[in-house]
């Protein structure tokens, strides 16, 4: 089967097309910064196998431009006709609310179900919901999947989803804990789970996506039961340029400091802090090089980062009761030996033991990085959002016998 993955951000369009059938990937890329100056990149499966790529400076005011542009290179390419004899559409939605916990197939109540959430997701919804209304008129007859962010937390606990304000405020505005990445999550779980050789359901496991945005996730026997992240993303570990947690009181005297209205102030906490906020980068590969060079602001902001992390692989060790394997995964969970080894440092009275030798270098997909008297596996895992929602789309619809 041979799936196209659409993930319309509010200033990208990235794709991928899959052919599950030899998990191999037909063509791949994105453009970027939509109506500015927009950036094509496109890679592609030649007919003899072998993959080539290119980048290229395009105008793309808008997402029908930055479709119409991918679809002039699939065609000069050779694989736009791959492309229009796809089997299924796999789109990323960020929210699904409480109504979304799985794929679903996408019809009209569908799409008029992701709009009545936007204002739960006013950056991320809307330009979804256009790559879903774009693709549904580019290709009518093919079975196309929404694949939620939210979906994967949905199984939390009432005691772990809910904040203690007036309960009105969840039955009439829906504010409680979603979670996000959940589909990345939801992949290396997987993956933990067959490298060990360890039934899913039998694992529990923390999961932490650190990339520019970033979350950590409780996992006990395949269900999530706690993560990072809020009702927004902005909740929970410090990112790139989010402030994670902090005391909510900070708003309104930041705005009275500050003469700042509350649209600004969440700008601010939203687009000014985390790494940036501490240093004035948001890159952890700039970070660490200055902290190399000795740069005080730049080892705090990566003390601070990694605190946050510790934190939460104790907390949700408490939660868990037992943990059998770490997994850290995404840009930064994947290539920053420093975070991984700093964020597991002072936790051996938890079972966790880091091998250096083992932490320096990460070979393949999967790589342990454990010490031997470790009780705790730690796992590196190379996240695959994509495919994981090729999988999902791929499972629901063989379920309904398409």
């Amino acid at each position: 089967m041979k799936i196209l993955i659409i993930n319309s951000g509010s200033s990208s369009l990235k794709y991928q097309l899959f052919d599950l059938t030899s998990s191999a990937i037909l063509t791949a890329g994105s453009v970027e910064r939509i109506g500015e100056q927009a950036r094509l990149r496109h890679r592609w499966q030649k007919r003899d196998g072998a993959k080539d790529e290119f980048v290229r400076d395009v105008v793309a005011p808008d997402h029908r431009a930055a479709f119409a542009i991918i679809a002039a290179a699939l065609r000069e390419t050779g694989v736009l006709d791959a492309v229009l004899r796809a089997d299924a559409i796999g789109h990323r939605v960020v929210h699904g609310g409480e109504r979304f916990r799985a794929p679903v197939r996408i019809d009209a109540a569908v799409v008029s179900a992701i709009r009545a959430l936007i204002p739960l997701a006013p950056l991320h919804n809307p330009s979804n919901l256009l790559g879903i209304e774009l693709c549904l008129e580019l290709f009518p007859s093919v079975p196309q999947v929404a694949v939620f962010d939210t979906a994967f937390h949905q199984s939390m606990p009432a005691h772990a989803y809910h904040y203690a304000v007036p309960h009105e405020l969840y039955v009439e505005h829906q504010v409680r804990r979603y979670g996000f990445h959940g589909t990345s999550h939801a992949y290396v779980a997987k993956r933990a789970a067959q490298h060990l050789n360890i039934s899913l359901a039998a694992l529990n496991l923390i999961t932490l996506h650190l990339g520019n945005g970033a979350s950590a996730a409780a996992i006990q026997k395949g269900h999530c039961i706690d993560t990072s992240m809020g009702m927004t993303p902005l909740e929970g570990l410090v990112m790139g340029t989010r402030c994670g947690d902090i005391d909510p009181a900070l708003v309104f005297y930041i705005g009275r400091a500050m003469c700042m209205d509350p649209a600004d102030v969440e700008d601010l906490l939203n687009t000014e802090s985390g790494l940036k906020g501490l240093c004035g980068s948001n890159d952890m590969r700039e970070v660490l090089n200055r902290l190399d060079a000795g740069d005080a602001q730049a080892q705090l902001a990566f003390d601070v980062y990694v605190y946050r992390i510790r934190k939460y692989i104790g907390a949700y060790t408490a939660v868990l009761g037992r943990v059998d394997a770490i997994v850290f995964t995404a840009g930064i969970g994947e290539n920053a030996a420093a975070v991984r080894a700093s964020a597991c440092a002072g936790l051996e009275v938890l079972g966790v033991r880091l091998d250096a030798s083992k932490n320096a270098s990460m070979n393949g997909e999967i790589t342990e990085i454990q010490a031997d008297d470790s009780t705790v596996k730690l796992l590196a895992i190379r996240t695959n959002e994509e495919l994981e929602i090729a999988e999902q789309t791929h499972a629901l619809l063989t379920a309904a016998g398409l």
